[in-house]
């Protein structure tokens, strides 16, 4: 893929961002959502690529637009073929109550790259470069976290270990906790949660839990271009899930799956736009003059660089942002 692709998915991320940025703790989440799908994919369709939708807002009779299998971009003669996996809204609950940590994100690769993960369950875990090669999904949380202590040259009561505040972790919770690790719970916004093990700034060390698969690939994505390591297992909860966990992968559909199998290859790309502050990034800033300010970083396996763009928008050249009815 050309390297510029990912300046331009850049403006995929800012756009769905500046989309739903206005409906930040207005109590709608559906309405935030689309918000960010219509702005997100107003700008694929301008960019010169063949891109189809692996990972997206469900299937074809579940959504409108960014549907699973729907084709974006101009498709002209000679336009790469790509994967494209997008939450445009990763924290519809976030933005709806005004809490922190939601952002707009999409990882796109050539085509046959990205796993078509079925919408379940998936169990997680990943850590960042340093503790890459240490941990492993089928290991107690223990283990993995005395791994992680022993790679960051860390005692055990200095390690963090981050998951999603729900009642099925509780067990996970408990144990990490007699061990003396720190613990960081979270609501929503699975793939922030992930990413953050790759930065020492966020003070995360590992991310451990239950979420959804779809998330699973996209933070897959991003670690791999990142530099850590992401590991993850498909829990189908119902017969039908599983027939379609076998339809995927055939029967060894429970195995572990690393970032090859997730996202395969060396040619990803990472984008995400702050919607609400975070950590990581800062959310839609507005100022007078008509005027929105956007916090994101795009990161590229091939090279590894990781970069942080800071832009100011003038909306009223961009009118499907500047007002919200």
């Amino acid at each position: 893929m050309d390297r510029e692709l990912a300046l331009n998915i850049v403006r995929v991320t800012e756009a769905a961002a500046l989309g739903c940025g206005k409906y930040m703790g207005r109590g709608n989440k559906e309405i935030a959502d689309q918000a960010a799908v219509d702005g997100m994919r107003s700008m694929f369709q301008v960019l010169d690529i063949a891109g189809t939708v692996v990972i997206g807002e469900g299937e074809l009779d579940e959504a409108p637009m960014l549907y699973i299998g729907e084709k974006i971009g101009t498709w002209e003669e000679g336009a790469p073929e790509i994967d494209i996996a997008v939450d445009p809204l990763d924290g519809t609950k976030l933005v709806a109550k005004g809490l922190p940590g939601a952002l707009a994100v999409v990882a796109v690769a050539p085509k046959g790259c990205l796993l078509h993960a079925p919408d379940m369950y998936m169990e997680k875990i990943a850590a960042g470069p340093k503790a890459k090669g240490c941990i492993d999904i089928t290991a107690s949380v223990e283990k993995n976290l005395y791994n992680v202590a022993k790679a960051l040259h860390k005692d055990i009561t200095e390690v963090t270990v981050i998951m999603q505040d729900r009642e099925r972790h509780q067990d996970l919770i408990d144990r990490a906790r007699s061990i003396g690790a720190r613990i960081k719970l979270f609501g929503d916004g699975d793939v922030a949660a992930a990413i953050a093990t790759c930065f020492s700034e966020s003070g995360v060390d590992m991310f451990i839990g239950k979420g959804g698969a779809p998330e699973g690939v996209i933070s897959a994505a991003a670690i791999k271009c990142l530099g850590g390591e992401f590991q993850g297992i498909l829990r189908p909860d119902n017969e039908e899930e599983e027939r379609r966990c076998k339809e995927m992968a055939g029967d060894s559909w429970n195995r572990v799956l690393t970032m090859e199998d997730l996202a395969k290859g060396d040619d990803i790309i990472f984008a995400a736009t702050g919607v609400s502050d975070g950590e990581l990034l800062k959310g839609v800033r507005y100022m007078a003059n008509n005027r929105a300010r956007t916090s994101s970083m795009v990161t590229r396996s091939k090279s590894g660089t990781i970069r942080f763009i800071d832009t100011t928008h003038i909306l009223d050249k961009k009118p499907d942002y500047a007002y919200v009815k």
